[in-house]
């Protein structure tokens, strides 16, 4: 029932917690003489990054903070100004984060003895990810697709990238396909493409917990930490939920037995009383 899962990359797939581009945000912006939070460099993570940089200067602490040292606003001109800066350093560090996060080899192995394919999309530019397919491929992931924001007219949260996804998988209609993701730009990005969608929360941007982190972190605390995560995807309407990506088998046999029921895909969890709360929590 199941055609196609369509997967984002770093802190979904790859790179736990998403740490790649996270202190070349922070860098770019410290180099200007403007100190920015981890909280507000994570906030657009999963945005094609020179519209991630630009969303950070739209926050009013950053903005205020460029106008009282530069005198205006920030700009386009200085978005392209910080992503000048931001390429070179993460073309440097990009190779250090691309280790597949626990679980999704398997995952992808049960994927494929189902029949069903592997799409994906992301926030990185066609260039960065022939470093990063390069990179995982020699660990062992290899998803069919990959489409790139720089190859379509615009990244998330609008859907073209999924839409590509399909058109090269060859897979129609689009309530049978399910999009997985670890940012809320990924949750949009689903949802606005009409697909099944899905948040993980260990290893993604918006926990942004390291491996060694989440090990270390007392149990209440990172159930507190993953409980505020999951509510902000479902906020986002996410229609599930899972704890990790080797999880997403579960999610698929709910979402196969809603179809065979003839349900299409809801609007998202605000809009999906009738899905059982244990099961939106899988």
């Amino acid at each position: 029932m199941i055609k196609a899962v369509i997967m984002d990359w770093a802190g979904t797939t790859v790179d736990y917690g998403c740490f790649a581009p996270l202190n070349v945000f922070i860098e770019i912006f410290r180099r200007k003489g403007i100190e920015i939070t981890q909280e507000e460099a994570r906030e657009p993570m999963g945005l094609l990054k020179w519209d991630h940089i630009r969303e950070i200067t739209k926050m009013p602490r950053v903005a205020a903070l460029w106008e009282q040292k530069f005198g205006s606003r920030p700009n386009d001109r200085d978005v392209d100004a910080l992503y000048a800066d931001f390429e070179p350093l993460l073309f440097a560090s990009l190779r250090n984060h691309c280790e597949p996060v626990p679980g999704i080899l398997e995952l992808v192995g049960r994927l494929r003895e189902r029949g069903i394919k592997i799409g994906s999309t992301t926030g990185y530019t066609e260039e960065m990810m022939d470093i990063v397919v390069e990179e995982a491929g020699r660990r062992g992931y290899r998803p069919d697709v990959l489409v790139t924001p720089t190859e379509m007219p615009a990244g998330r949260p609008y859907p073209w990238m999924i839409y590509e996804n399909c058109i090269r998988l060859g897979v129609y209609p689009l309530h049978h396909v399910v999009k997985v993701g670890d940012t809320l730009s990924d949750i949009r990005e689903g949802l606005n493409a009409g697909v099944w969608t899905v948040g993980v929360v260990l290893g993604s941007s918006e926990l942004g917990m390291s491996e060694a982190e989440v090990s270390a972190c007392p149990p209440e605390e990172l159930k507190r930490r993953c409980e505020e995560v999951r509510g902000r995807f479902y906020e986002a309407g996410a229609h599930y939920v899972i704890e990790s990506v080797g999880k997403l088998d579960a999610v698929l046999e709910l979402i196969e037995a809603s179809l065979k029921a003839g349900a299409g895909v809801p609007a998202g969890a605000a809009a999906s009383a009738s899905v059982p709360q244990g099961a939106r929590h899988a």
